[in-house]
């Protein structure tokens, strides 16, 4: 057993930490080792990490209470099946408890003891849960929740009430819907959601204005809400192995045009003037939902027939972006390619996707 004194850099006085590291002990007790600390009542006082990681432990040493000024407990990489109610007896501010094999039944039914009203960090990836677990939702102090690598299947509608979550780490679970109420988390800087069975996204992702990083590779995206255009602190993004493009290039069809279409057409672009004692009121109205070809070089118009043609361009100079543009003719998909970069059409003409 050692106990190491190290230096916190987070504080001003640069007071000396004290730390037991009784990590890479390949041990399944170490309940004797944390006596031998606990004993001096002055040591065990001092104490303020912890680190158990890397055994082979069943279960959560009872000593734990002793280190009344325990701020870092670090239990990962070992074989728990359940946290005992000790954990809440503690004053942390991290828990890690990592690759251990925790399912739904083995929190406590309340994280809020003493150590909830400070914790910032928890770390429960890698284990065996299936739902979200609800008593995170007490921990308002939290910070860095990192919940990645188990078999979470839903997202509790009430994690917006973890005001002061920075980090939300959900990635390698088997999520398939994210809940409208992710928006409200204000503070959030980075958001995991890689490696699940996303279909789609809530269109109050936008409302992330302090986003920095979004990874969602590796789930079944198809299209994304256009609102996400306005993440502009977005530095981190990540959407690779989703069916956005397969979809969108599959989609790229062209159905002959209706003799209404055609003849409508034809009065646009040509020019011809017509009123109320040419036309009957239905096709004048008609012809007033004319939408003009996004592409530059073209001076056509088109009402409900249509090719679906993606363009990419830069999205603040770190993505490529895809606008799903519609265009009059197939003719253009190809004329489109020499147009002017910068020259992005209107809102009404396209939804905007983003694709990385």
């Amino acid at each position: 057993m050692d106990v190491v004194y190290t230096s916190d850099s987070c504080d001003s006085d640069s007071r000396e930490q004290k730390t037991v590291d009784l990590g890479h002990s390949n041990k399944r007790h170490l309940d004797d080792d944390l006596l031998r600390v606990s004993k001096s009542k002055k040591l065990a006082e001092d104490i303020e990490t912890v680190l158990l990681n890397h055994n082979k432990l069943i279960r959560v040493p009872l000593s734990l209470a002793d280190f009344t000024n325990l701020k870092v407990l670090d239990l990962s990489n070992n074989r728990l099946e359940e946290l005992p109610e000790v954990i809440t007896q503690c004053q942390l501010t991290t828990l890690i408890v990592k690759n251990n094999l925790l399912t739904d039944k083995s929190l406590p039914k309340s994280l809020l003891g003493t150590a909830g009203s400070g914790l910032k960090e928890l770390n429960l990836s890698g284990n065996r849960f299936a739902h979200f677990p609800e008593q995170v939702i007490e921990l308002r102090s939290l910070k860095y929740l990192y919940l990645g690598g188990n078999q979470i299947t839903n997202v509790s509608k009430d994690i917006w009430k973890l005001q002061s979550l920075q980090l939300l780490s959900l990635g390698g679970n088997l999520i398939t819907e994210i809940p409208e109420t992710v928006g409200l988390l204000n503070h959030l800087h980075a958001l995991v959601l890689c490696d699940n069975l996303l279909e789609m996204l809530p269109a109050s992702i936008a409302r992330l204005v302090n986003l920095k990083s979004l990874l969602l590779h590796k789930n079944r995206l198809r299209h994304l809400p256009r609102e996400i255009i306005t993440l502009r602190n977005l530095t981190e993004l990540s959407l690779r192995d989703n069916p956005l493009v397969v979809r969108f290039v599959k989609d790229m069809t062209l159905n002959p045009p209706s003799l209404l279409e055609l003849a409508g057409r034809t009065v646009k672009t040509c020019a011809i003037r017509y009123g109320v004692e040419d036309l009957p009121r239905t096709l004048i109205e008609y012809l007033h939902t004319a939408n003009c070809c996004v592409n530059p070089n073209c001076k056509g118009v088109f009402f409900d027939n249509r090719v679906e043609h993606i363009k990419f361009v830069d999205f603040c100079g770190k993505y490529r972006i895809p606008l799903l543009q519609y265009l009059c003719s197939s003719k253009c998909v190809a004329d489109t390619s020499s147009s002017d970069p910068g020259s992005e059409p209107s809102s009404s003409m396209m939804r905007k996707v983003l694709l990385g």
